[in-house]
């Protein structure tokens, strides 16, 4: 499949002069996204689940089927199972105060990555907190990995919760969590996984894992911002009472008490971000229309050969796994001497677009002993001239720098 012709697919790539290198943090629109959005505000919008009129039918039909397509499309066994919210963060809070705070004792043990976001880090400790369950590291080993010894010495019997992620937005190490998953409930915990830096570039089966949730943004696999996805196993969703109070997941409301109605509206309070569905929907299109087996063969084409051109430059210290079948589109590294916010502005006066910072994970970088980081992450729409580019934009920060790093 031809990478240029996609490309005309994304108005912003074809109306800036940029580089976009920066779709770990969110990916760029297909105009097939954007114009069901369109479509949605111009011929059905209404408010779905409240209306006996044909419009808001329309809208709701629209939702309702949306969620039946992401079932198939990770292979959940109901469209129930799946859960609408505005972002993988408020997903993950969502497990953490309507399972992790109900379900948890003291001295009960969570086990998480040293690699996670901060939205898989810090709603566990506030869990921890309120119930005195103890909050676990996975730590990697000086390739970026999680060994199987790490992952046997940390799950213990007293692990109620793994909450792992997938891929690692900073290093895109793609951990083994199939072995996760199989030993967690080995030793009768639940698994929780974090798929937002993986979904937008692998297929995700969950009957196949066995996962007990899974999370992901839309707005990192095409679709618009400010749409989430939980997926839950039936019977755990069933049990967990909601956090969000409100219109349309209730069933009853008497003066001194309320009944909930069933899944999986009793998790979707207030009125839903539905041209986010809308578009959640067209970008699920979009990429099975390309493939996932395309999509992983362009992007291992382009990663490769950015791997092979970055690791030319002497100047700059990579972080990333050797292992290229453990690795995902995702590349951290430093110009040695020089501060990642420095090195990003002098990439975006050439037009290129890096990430810079420490990507919502401290403690991962406090354990690298660094600060921050540029990221460049990529995508199906990338080519082999982005990264030209980005050699050429770091060789040029090199060189203003050069004759101050010490």
């Amino acid at each position: 499949m031809n990478i240029e012709e996609i490309k005309k697919d994304f108005p912003i790539l074809q109306n800036k002069e940029i580089t976009y290198l920066d779709s770990g943090a969110t990916t760029q629109k297909p105009i097939q996204v954007i114009k069901a959005v369109e479509e949605f505000y111009e011929k059905y919008n209404a408010n779905p689940h409240r209306g006996a009129y044909s419009l808001s039918i329309e809208a709701t039909e629209a939702y309702e089927n949306t969620r039946k397509k992401i079932a198939k499309f990770i292979n959940a066994k109901q469209p129930e199972e799946i859960v609408f919210s505005k972002n993988a963060t408020e997903s993950l809070n969502l497990i953490a105060y309507s399972y992790g705070i109900e379900n948890l004792k003291k001295d009960n043990e969570i086990v998480i990555s040293i690699m996670e976001h901060h939205s898989n880090l810090v709603p566990w400790q506030k869990v921890c907190k309120q119930t005195g369950a103890k909050l676990n590291y996975m730590y990697i080993n000086n390739e970026f990995e999680i060994t199987e010894e790490e992952i046997e010495s940390k799950i213990t019997d007293k692990t109620k919760i793994v909450s792992i992620t997938h891929v690692s937005n900073v290093l895109g190490t793609i951990n083994n969590i199939e072995k996760i998953i199989k030993y967690a409930h080995k030793k009768g915990a639940i698994v929780i996984v974090d798929a937002s830096q993986s979904i937008p570039h692998m297929k995700i089966d969950v009957e196949k894992l066995c996962c007990d949730f899974l999370i992901f943004s839309g707005h990192k696999m095409l679709a618009p911002l400010g749409i989430g996805v939980l997926y839950g196993k039936k019977e755990l969703l069933n049990k967990m009472t909601p956090f969000l109070m409100g219109g349309d997941m209730i069933e009853y409301v008497y003066e001194q008490e309320t009944t909930f109605a069933p899944l999986p509206n009793k998790f979707e309070a207030g009125t839903q971000n539905i041209e986010g569905v809308i578009g959640l929907g067209a970008a699920i299109d979009y990429i099975e229309n390309i493939g996932y087996d395309n999509i992983k063969k362009i992007e291992k084409e382009i990663v490769e050969y950015a791997k092979q051109e970055l690791s030319k430059l002497d100047y700059l210290e990579l972080y990333m796994t050797p292992n290229s079948s453990n690795h995902s589109g995702v590349i951290s590294f430093n110009i040695k001497g020089i501060h990642p916010h420095d090195v990003s502005s002098i990439l975006d006066s050439k037009g290129i677009c890096i990430r810079s910072g420490n990507h919502c994970a401290q403690p991962l970088m406090r354990f690298l002993g660094i600060d921050s980081t540029c990221r460049a992450s990529f995508y199906f729409y990338n080519t082999k001239d982005d990264v030209d580019k980005l050699i050429e934009g770091l060789n040029k920060a090199y060189e203003m720098f050069r004759k101050y790093i010490s």
